[in-house]
């Protein structure tokens, strides 16, 4: 805790001294952790006052008990100062602007997403380096975190990122699961989170005060992807393969309800465990089924293994659909050959002059065309907190940049007409803001090439093929 903070506590707490009312005070515990490594509620009952035998005595304990609860009103516990100043951010004339990042930078299959996504905050950055607030500049920095993708490292990066009275809000998590366990602790520090990546239908329907995303929800993707399998490749039959993550399972849950609205059957609905590398016995099993296509909803590790594996249990030649969690180079690299044919839809970005000069950018930075596909996103959040705070910031009598947390959140779920690389975003006071097209892709010669485009207009479903 600053100096800053500690000096207005002492002198709340000597005005609490001063009054007569000497209130119990809880402190807050807020938790602490490690930084992760980065490779390359109980009511306050009123005061009871005892009756009297006589009119009198009632008279005159309603006039004290009103006095106390006035007194009470109008100061301000120790606690409630501390949590007004836990929302403010106060960085010095020559200070910097901490924005948190969250992401997976490590892990097989998961690092190449989480680097997509720290590449594209930091292009932000490189574009606009500074926030000017009245007349004053203020460098802008990134403290990236890793968060494995998994629940434990979202509960451990948000822990360490609440803990830090300087980050002014974090772009990320990167995975649902993440992002599902590290809301409550977000929520509880009264924090501002965009992720870039996070899809899960449900982190919008769950009063999550903290959680935002500037990427399309899998109620939209996961039925687009549902129109595509069955009335363009014309598949009935399908099964279905998870990981376990809140992601891999919501988008399953979402494509198979609209499948089987469409017609379709779900032969068969399975499970794997992040980390299991043999599959062959339960494709063996998908086997016997007969399924046109199987679903896949998970990341690229395990997705590469099931590619390569179909060969041996009899289907090759059944087409493997996956989505955004498995469209990375890694994949390819990971399931070589097996690779060509297999499917995956993503969000994609409108196409523009200024998306155009921000791949330019991409690969003259990192040598590289983009590894994953939430570079655009990350860049989009990470400029929607910077307009957060040059709209509602300000500098005081010491040239010191005043950041109101609560102000900052307030802004963002009203967000209206943001002009990002991934089209126009409007807030709808959940935490939604993305309603990008969804398109299709397909490995072919080792690379995947755009096939198809889905959107929805008056909730009717649209594909529109690009390539044959």
């Amino acid at each position: 805790m600053s100096k800053r903070i500690l000096a207005l506590l002492m002198i709340a707490l000597l005005a609490l001294a001063a009054c007569q009312r000497q209130p119990e005070v809880i402190p807050t515990v807020r938790p602490t952790i490690t930084p992760s490594p980065i490779p390359s509620e109980t009511p306050i009952p009123s005061p009871t006052v005892e009756a009297t035998a006589t009119s009198e005595a009632t008279a005159e304990a309603t006039v004290e008990g009103a006095d106390a609860t006035a007194e009470a009103t109008a100061t301000p516990s120790a606690k409630q100062v501390a949590d007004a100043l836990l929302q403010e951010v106060v960085v010095e004339a020559d200070g910097e602007v901490i924005i948190g990042l969250a992401a997976a930078l490590s892990g097989e299959g998961l690092a190449p997403l989480g680097i997509d996504i720290q590449r594209g905050a930091e292009l932000a950055l490189v574009a606009r380096p500074v926030v000017t607030v009245d007349g004053m500049e203020f460098t802008v920095v990134l403290d990236a975190q890793d968060d494995t993708c998994s629940a434990d490292g979202g509960q451990a990066v948000a822990s360490r990122f609440a803990s830090d009275e300087q980050v002014v809000g974090v772009v990320g998590p990167m995975c649902s699961s993440a992002c599902r366990a590290a809301a409550p602790i977000f929520d509880a520090a009264g924090y501002t989170t965009i992720s870039p990546s996070c899809t899960a239908a449900d982190l919008t329907t769950s009063e999550y005060s903290s959680f935002n995303r500037a990427v399309v929800s899998d109620a939209f993707q996961g039925v687009i992807a549902a129109e595509y399998i069955y009335n363009t490749l014309g598949a009935s039959r399908i099964a279905t393969i998870h990981d376990g993550s809140t992601y891999g399972e919501g988008l399953v849950r979402v494509m198979s309800a609209r499948f089987e609205e469409l017609g379709g059957e779900i032969v068969a609905a399975d499970a794997i465990a992040v980390g299991d590398t043999d599959f062959r016995g339960l494709l063996e099993d998908i086997a016997q089924e007969q399924p046109d296509l199987i679903y896949f909803a998970g990341f690229p590790a395990e997705a590469a293994r099931i590619a390569d594996q179909r060969g041996d249990t009899g289907l090759e030649d059944v087409i493997l659909m996956g989505a955004d969690g498995i469209r990375t180079q890694e994949f390819i690299d990971l399931a070589g050959d097996s690779a060509e044919g297999v499917l995956a839809s993503t969000s994609i970005a409108a196409s523009s002059e200024a998306l155009d000069a921000f791949l330019a950018l991409y690969v003259e930075t990192y040598g590289e065309e983009p590894p994953a596909p939430f570079h655009a996103n990350a860049f989009d959040a990470t400029n929607i907190l910077l307009d957060a705070i040059e709209a509602t910031a300000s500098v005081n009598a010491a040239g010191e940049l005043v950041i109101d947390r609560a102000a900052i959140s307030a802004h963002v779920r009203a967000l209206e007409d943001f002009q990002g690389l991934t089209g126009v975003l409007n807030a709808d006071g959940t935490g939604e803001m993305s309603v990008a097209d969804i398109g299709i892709s397909r490995v072919t010669d080792g690379a995947f090439a755009q096939i198809a485009i889905g959107s929805i207009d008056d909730e009717t479903v649209i594909i529109t093929e690009t390539e044959q």
